[in-house]
């Protein structure tokens, strides 16, 4: 009878820490001012509101990992919290409603549901983070690709003979990617700004930790000199489709060696077969 009285307080207690209004670190505060590479605000609508409420009321922020890796999948920070508040309801509802079914239906009397949605409300709302950060080599590799693709169509709007400028707004209206619909976004306000969009371009490279980007920059900036941009391009593309096969590479070798492992398991226990019935023989003979 004790433990339930205090897995109830505990609960009481816990929602009223996380629904208490907090202050955002001052850190945050000024992060959300940099308007050089923050998103453009948009009104939230259906399940962005649940997420723009907790964010608004929690003072919430992303961190620089995190944020990286929701601005490379698009993904606002209010649906990525949204995400996490319908699996916190689901995951504590669902251990509630199979306990209430069961009683319901066979008269038997579940003694744990109450452990079993807290464990599920915090595995639902710790859900989207770990499939976020599980898949964080997938989403680096699409990004490096799509950078890539950008840098082809970069070389091949300035071989039509536009400007370096024109090339970059050009090349990035292509695509609806993440990383596409950032560039243009960098470019749109630059233009807007009426200044090169080369330091903007930078600035996104850091954000996203994208290196590339900011070689681009530095490439597609050699214009204002009146050098040739065509070969420089081709020349530093074919560099980073070397890199990103070699480090594709890498990867395929390493997975191939965690392979191995689970290929010789069989041979391990088909030799144990072999190697039990004589130590077996001997042990008893001893």
């Amino acid at each position: 009878m004790v433990l339930p009285g205090v897995l109830v307080a505990l609960g009481l207690v816990a929602c009223v820490l996380a629904f208490r209004p907090q202050h955002p670190r001052l850190a945050d505060a000024l992060g959300a001012l940099d308007v050089a590479t923050a998103p453009s605000a948009a009104p939230a609508v259906g399940l962005d509101r649940l997420g723009a409420w907790w964010v608004r009321m929690r003072g919430v922020a992303a961190d620089g990992t995190r944020s990286r890796q929701l601005a490379l999948t698009g993904r606002s920070l209010t649906r990525h919290y949204a995400h996490k508040l319908v699996g916190l309801g689901v995951g504590f509802a669902v251990p509630i409603v199979v306990g209430a079914a069961l009683w319901f239906a066979a008269g038997v009397v579940p003694t744990v549901p109450l452990l079993a949605s807290v464990a599920g409300a915090a595995l639902g709302f710790l859900w989207p983070d770990l499939r976020l950060r599980g898949a964080d080599r997938t989403i680096a590799d699409d990004a490096g690709e799509a950078l890539l693709t950008y840098f082809d169509l970069v070389t091949l709007e300035r071989l039509a003979n536009r400007s370096a400028i024109q090339s970059l707004h050009a090349a990035a209206e292509l695509s609806d990617t993440p990383v596409f619909r950032w560039i243009r976004r960098v470019l749109d306000r630059a233009r807007l700004e009426q200044r090169a969009p080369y330091g903007d371009l930078k600035a996104l490279a850091r954000r996203l930790d994208l290196p590339a980007l900011a070689d681009l920059a530095d490439v597609m900036r050699l214009d204002e000199s009146g050098a040739s941009l065509a070969t420089t391009l081709r020349a530093r593309v074919r560099e980073l489709r070397d890199a990103h096969l070699t480090q594709a590479k890498v990867a395929a070798t390493q997975l191939s060696e965690r392979m191995t492992l689970w290929m010789v398991l069989p041979s391990l226990v088909l030799g144990l077969f072999f190697l039990v019935p004589p130590l077996l023989t001997l042990a008893a003979a001893g």
